[in-house]
């Protein structure tokens, strides 16, 4: 195979990056692993029929009072008046089974916003990564991992999980990857034993201990907990369970 044939996978460092790697015809996967990726998993991993992503908090207000839940989350904390922030526990359980719940965060679903005309957009997080590789590599076409940083900014578990993606498919020949995947690729291999201790001292991390939520970054950190790929479909995400293997 040349590499004419192969196809491409890149990594965006924030969403402000974007127009710079959007492509039309390619794969986005939405990373915000602290945590709003983790929470959108989570709900459907518990039976969440559909999750509306909105940018603002007015836009989740107003289907809260049209009756549907929903969860708003700024600066890691959770909005008054809404029934979720974006802390995956809080999507855990019979609360969320069959419901359509609208959800602004302060990273990720601006991230998905960016994102929402692509030629398809899946949620990625380290709690469904086996089974986001291996429909990306069954899909056969070109793939940006977009991390949602924070307001803006690189963080370090968004890239740590592009990393972790990039390793996985590095070992099919189908593939070509950009710099910052080859750059962070490397930096996972250095993380991948400990990914915690690795991010003891960055700056979401921090932020998240400061409100006492480390049994979110736990949770967070912890592989294959799920089979569900989010996919956005006519503005809303619904389910796409993968099987095992490729």
């Amino acid at each position: 195979m040349t590499d004419n044939d192969k196809v491409q996978v890149d990594a965006c460092f924030s969403p402000y990056l974007y127009p710079v790697y959007r492509d039309s015809e390619s794969i986005v996967v939405i990373i915000d692993i602290f945590r709003a990726t983790s929470a959108i998993c989570t709900a459907f991993e518990y039976g969440a029929e559909k999750i509306i992503p909105v940018a603002t908090i007015e836009e989740a207000r107003h289907y809260k009072e049209k009756g549907f839940l929903a969860g708003a989350e700024r600066n890691a904390v959770q909005v008054d008046g809404f029934d979720f922030g974006n802390s995956p526990h809080s999507y855990m359980g019979d609360i969320v089974r069959g419901q359509t719940i609208a959800i602004t965060t302060t990273n990720g679903t601006q991230a998905i916003e960016a994102a929402k005309d692509a030629y398809k957009v899946v949620i990625g997080s380290f709690l469904n990564i086996t089974a986001l590789c291996d429909w990306l590599l069954s899909e056969k076409r070109s793939i940006l991992l977009l991390c949602s940083g924070w307001k803006n900014k690189f963080n370090l578990e968004d890239a740590l999980f592009a990393g972790a993606v990039t390793e996985a498919l590095s070992e099919y020949e189908p593939f070509r990857f950009g710099d910052a995947c080859l750059a962070l690729k490397y930096l996972y291999r250095m993380a991948k034993q400990d990914p915690i201790k690795f991010l003891n001292y960055s700056s979401h991390k921090e932020r998240l201990a400061r409100l006492n939520l480390k049994k979110d970054i736990k949770y967070c950190l912890t592989p294959d907990q799920t089979r569900v790929i989010p996919v956005l479909k006519d503005g809303a995400l619904v389910r796409m369970e993968v099987g095992v293997g490729v």
